[in-house]
């Protein structure tokens, strides 16, 4: 097959489709691999580096998008890279496409078959190519958190952990799944008081066991959110639904109630954010205040930390990209039932049922789908 990796054009995005050592594992297969040149620039590798893997450096994106067959990226495509999308691509990426209309009508229009790593499942019904970028955005979000929460960045002046005399920040959770735990770990680890909410109550107890006293658990309800959020200093948002928008459960009347200079982190926002007050920022400009409340809701926080990014996710998506390579995007999501969920638009129809309903298209069930085609 012949694989295209462009470079990543989202603002402040440096990571990339394919590492050297993932090029080299799909050429020692017999795939070709192109790859626009400074595409790894970002995560420290040159494109000697990808010549020395056997790719193939093209001057520019349209060139990689007439070449390949499967395009390789990290972001979602943006508005001129869709318009490069033929019938015969397989497009390979994050998506995001319920909070998406406009992504998802050109995706439709292009006739691509598009593969969400957001919505691939394993046998545990867990995300395994979300996961590690939940880990990296689960983590940044409490060093966003505590930047943003500096005077001089709008912030209410407060060290998270504190000094001895003084008490350190609380931190409240909302989820405790792959964020909500990565954000706890690393919240703790600074010395903040936590507090974790979710509805789950295994979840809670899987919390209690692994930090017992140093975290606060709390059954998630409108009540309960309310009741901490009032004297909480960094609120993260780490809310999933997989594949459809995420669910407002911090409310404008909610900021009210908290201290002038208080943080929110929207870590759910590629999937429109779980605050009511949310809108995508960028790492160019990050954060913005709501009735005195500091706002961070980066689209693409991982970005920030591409090399590690990058890596950790090649880790997740190469097995699945060498089984779409070896057998063809429709054998190998036949043969997969896993990656099969991860398939979101096929040949003009919205394969994924949650982005149909939130979006308003016609459903059409993935193996329906291929089978048509």
């Amino acid at each position: 097959m012949k694989i295209g990796v462009p470079k990543e054009i989202k603002n402040h995005e440096y990571r990339v489709g394919l590492v050297p050592a993932s090029v080299r594992e799909l050429t020692a297969r017999g795939h070709d691999v192109f790859v626009e040149t400074g595409a790894g620039e970002g995560i420290g590798m040159s494109d000697e580096d990808y010549r020395n893997a056997h790719a193939t450096i093209l001057p520019d994106a349209a060139a990689v998008f007439e070449q390949a067959e499967m395009i390789v990226k990290v972001k979602e495509p943006q508005a001129v890279e869709r318009a490069m999308l033929r019938e015969d691509h397989l497009l390979y990426t994050y998506l995001h496409l319920a909070p998406d209309a406009p992504q998802t009508e050109d995706l439709v229009k292009s006739g691509a078959t598009c593969i969400a790593y957001e919505t691939v499942i394993d046998a545990q019904n867990r995300l395994p190519l979300l996961a590690p970028m939940s880990e990296v955005a689960g983590r940044l979000s409490i060093q966003a958190g505590a930047a943003s929460l500096e005077k001089a960045k709008g912030g209410s002046g407060v060290l998270l952990g504190g000094v001895p005399g003084v008490q350190p920040a609380k931190v409240m959770v909302i989820g405790g799944g792959v964020v909500g735990l990565n954000a706890t770990q690393m919240a703790v680890g600074m010395g903040a008081r936590v507090i974790v909410l979710d509805r789950n109550v295994d979840v809670l107890r899987e919390f209690d066991a692994i930090f017992g006293s140093q975290v606060e658990t709390v059954y998630s309800s409108a009540d309960s959110i309310e009741q901490h959020i009032a004297n909480s200093d960094l609120v993260i948002g780490g809310v999933l639904i997989p594949g459809a928008a995420a669910p407002k459960l911090v409310t404008r009347e909610h900021l009210s109630l908290m201290r002038p200079g208080s943080v929110l982190v929207d870590v759910a926002i590629d999937q429109g954010g779980c605050f009511e007050t949310s809108k995508a920022t960028t790492h160019a400009e990050p954060t913005y205040v709501v009735d005195g409340i500091v706002h961070y809701c980066v689209a693409n926080m991982p970005g920030a930390v591409p090399r590690t990014s990058t890596f950790a996710l090649n880790n997740a998506t190469l097995g699945y990209a060498i089984a779409l390579a070896e057998k063809g995007a429709k054998q190998a999501l036949q043969d997969d039932p896993f990656l099969l969920e991860g398939l979101n638009v096929h040949r003009g129809k919205v394969t994924y049922e949650e982005v149909a309903r939130d979006l308003g298209y016609d459903y059409t069930p993935a193996l329906e789908a291929l089978a048509k085609a």
